[in-house]
């Protein structure tokens, strides 16, 4: 039930459907428009309202009305989306809505490139629409996957990691907590020392021993953990310069809303 203090926004007739429709057909690239009529009054269509990307007049007014329909316009090309309300007094509100395939944290301290106020003109709209609201979004937007790229590298420095020791004639690895890790050692020749709570290679021909450690380098890798070979000053490493993992594929860049 809607807050008692709020005001209904009215939805008397189809002109926000007629209006985002024909916006869509203005604005640059190719784009798809969507509405989302009045539910009878038992929802705010919150799961929208919620991705809006604005803190200035768009949030005011959700916060100060109750929305009973909307428009979404979507770029076919990228997934950008627009939100699209009636503006209480005359006119519409269009704000950008943030994509939910970014983490939340990547959005701290970018200013949102809040919504913007039009006429009941469509094509006047999209020119408002092209010269200040999406260049204010492009803008943001690469701020936030700035951000988010910062996090992933900080991420990866962290990644858990498996170090293997030379220790004498051997090489060891603490033993570890994951049953997966502990298979994938001994599927490549490391055995379990249950005194020292180790994993241990004997060293051998060292051949072997760079097969052996480039297999496991490739298992744990696709585990999603790091491999770290330390070995005594003087000591040469074992020939593993083609033990990098095989790189993983690059998911198709989407975005989701």
């Amino acid at each position: 039930m809607p807050h008692p203090l709020r005001k209904l926004l009215p939805a008397t007739d189809d002109s926000l459907a007629s209006f985002a429709a024909v916006l869509a057909g203005e604005l640059p690239g190719q784009w798809s428009s969507e509405y989302h009529p009045d539910r009878g009054g038992s929802t705010d269509h919150g799961e929208l309202t919620a991705e809006v990307w604005d803190l200035d007049q768009v949030a005011a007014a959700l916060a100060e009305h109750s929305l009973d329909h909307c428009a979404v316009l979507t770029r076919r090309a990228d997934g950008t989306r627009l939100f699209v309300m009636d503006r209480n007094d005359d006119g519409f509100l269009i704000s950008a809505m943030a994509p939910n395939d970014l983490p939340t944290e990547a959005y701290r301290g970018v200013r949102e490139p809040d919504g913007i106020a039009v006429v009941a003109n469509p094509f006047r709209a999209a020119k408002h629409v092209s010269l200040r609201l999406l260049p204010r979004y492009e803008q943001a937007l690469a701020q936030v996957r700035d951000n988010a790229a910062r996090l992933s590298a900080q991420a990866t420095d962290q990644q858990e990691r498996v170090v293997l020791t030379w220790s004498g004639e051997d090489i060891v690895t603490a033993r570890p907590d994951r049953a997966d890790i502990a298979k994938a050692l001994t599927e490549h020749g490391f055995v379990s020392d249950e005194a020292r709570n180790l994993f241990v290679l004997s060293d051998g021909d060292s051949a072997q021993v760079a097969a052996s450690v480039r297999a496991v380098g490739h298992r744990l890798s696709a585990l999603g953990l790091g491999v770290l070979l330390s070995r005594p000053t003087g000591r040469p490493a074992p020939d593993i310069t083609h033990a990098q993992p095989p790189a993983r594929p690059v998911p198709a860049s989407h975005r989701t809303r």
